[in-house]
């Protein structure tokens, strides 16, 4: 497997990199990323729906031809132990009539973030041993790639994670799974500003041969755990491919039927994941784009456009798709239109706060996106109606309903990325319009709708850790080595 720079390599650059390259050194030439040009095909897909989720797992990885050994293969899988269930970590639940939920948060931090980021600690920690090489692994979050990042690495060998949230920008639960993390090899920190404020310093890092010299100088490399690393994305693709075998076992579609997949987007990995299953050749007719009032995704899709320039991100209900800068997008713009093209694009949005794309690269944008988004109410409303009828969805979750209204009457399968303990306030304040406190809304709503509260979660409020005080961006970097040094 070779993976290409998304905006071209520079002249003493490197042209295109293995996996195992990719999950170690993920920043690419112009601070582009690391991204596929062609993807395999799957083939008889009939003859693999029997297979279990670790063996379509190998079965997938080996088709990508991943520079990786069985024993890292294997050990990368056996992090689904960990899982509600092993043997099926992303189970398929029918809401109504053709429409499904996959329930993608059945892992140790009840987020979709466990489902790429348990083998990748496992894949990423084994290539540094085998190297012999210390990481300082970087995360920026929004709620739930901290939490499942500072879980896989906590405790690993060659290994020291530092995980940045905004302050504010994440429920109280997901705050609380960050920083009562006891491991020593784990930092988090906490920011003035949002997750594009964290992002763009989580880049900003990678790219900095300042910052790069004074790690290399402390005898650590640097990586990173956002979906910037392919390492993720590879992960992602399985699932999407495990829900459409899942339809056709159950025959809930018939062989060659297509379906539609609906996405609560926010870094765009989700969505991208699905787009390389499509590539592969699973059926999907359209992944719709479900946004929250942040809906600079519906605007691309719908118009062509990508505008930051009359944007001020707006804080709601679903804090992970508080995002206006969608990093995988440009992996989108890579497959679509080439390195030359997308590297023009992110120039424009970088120097002018926007781009547009012609009306042909549009079109082919249109052939497989369609997005929708819902406004507050529209998502107070989903969890209160879904609750009702007795199954409980998070605020992400609920921006895909609307979108499941959209187009023609094919299957269409929702992405659940987050378990509802993680948003108890928010599901409470929806089904009665009254603001309770974390660990109060959790209880009640057990109670009342007789639900089990995940016990790690429960357990999380029994701990007193300090909060981080939250420093400004250009702070993060001296935050950082400061600690390195004292390790």
């Amino acid at each position: 497997m070779r993976l290409y720079p998304t905006r071209g390599a520079a002249q003493s650059g490197r042209q295109s990199v293995s996996f195992s390259e990719a999950v170690l050194n993920p920043a690419a030439d112009f601070g582009g990323l690391y991204a596929p040009k062609t993807t395999p095909k799957l083939g008889d897909l009939s003859a693999l729906k029997e297979l279990s989720y670790r063996n379509l797992s190998k079965t997938i990885l080996k088709l990508f031809e991943v520079d990786l050994d069985e024993k890292t293969i294997d050990e990368a899988l056996s992090t689904y132990d960990r899982f509600d269930d092993p043997s099926n970590p992303a189970p398929l639940v029918c809401v109504s009539e053709r429409l499904f939920v996959m329930e993608l948060w059945r892992g140790p931090t009840r987020a979709f973030k466990d489902m790429a980021l348990q083998p990748f600690g496992a894949i990423l920690s084994s290539l540094a041993a085998k190297r012999g090489e210390k990481y300082l692994i970087l995360a920026a979050t929004s709620g739930d790639t901290g939490p499942a990042t500072l879980e896989t690495f906590a405790n690993r060998a060659d290994t020291e994670v530092v995980c940045i949230y905004p302050d504010g920008g994440t429920s109280e639960t997901q705050k609380l799974q960050m920083i009562s993390q006891e491991a020593t090899n784990l930092k988090v920190i906490a920011i003035k500003g949002d997750f594009d404020d964290a992002q763009s310093a989580l880049k900003t890092l990678l790219s900095s041969e300042s910052f790069n010299e004074k790690i290399k100088a402390s005898a650590r490399k640097l990586s990173a755990a956002n979906s910037v690393n392919f390492g993720r994305i590879l992960f992602q693709i399985i699932y999407h491919i495990r829900g459409y075998l899942e339809l056709l076992k159950r025959g809930e579609i018939k062989e060659g039927e297509a379906i539609d997949i609906i996405v609560p987007s926010g870094n765009f990995g989700n969505a991208l994941g699905a787009y390389y299953a499509r590539k592969m050749g699973v059926n999907i007719a359209k992944i719709i784009i479900a946004s929250n009032d942040n809906n600079i995704l519906t605007d691309l899709i719908a118009t062509g456009r990508y505008d930051l320039t009359k944007r001020k991100l707006i804080a709601t209900s679903s804090p992970a798709m508080d995002i206006l800068k969608s990093s995988n997008v440009e992996r989108i713009l890579f497959d679509l239109f080439g390195e030359q093209r997308t590297r023009s694009l992110m120039e424009d949005l970088a120097q002018k706060g926007a781009f547009r794309l012609e009306a042909a690269e549009l079109d082919l944008l249109q052939n497989v996106f369609e997005a929708a988004w819902s406004n507050e109410k529209e998502v107070f409303s989903a969890i209160a109606q879904n609750a009702q009828s007795g199954y409980m969805i998070d605020p992400h979750t609920a921006t895909c309903l609307k979108a499941a209204r959209l187009g023609e009457s094919r299957v269409k399968v929702i992405c659940s990325t987050a378990e509802w303990t993680k948003f108890a306030p928010t599901i409470l304040n929806a089904i009665e319009r009254k603001i309770y406190g974390d660990k109060e809304a959790l209880l009640e709503l057990s109670k009342r709708f007789d639900i089990a509260i995940y016990p790690s979660i429960l357990n999380l409020f029994a701990k007193k850790p300090i909060a981080p005080k939250p420093i400004a961006p250009n702070e993060i970097e001296g935050e950082i080595i400061s600690w390195l040094a004292k390790r």
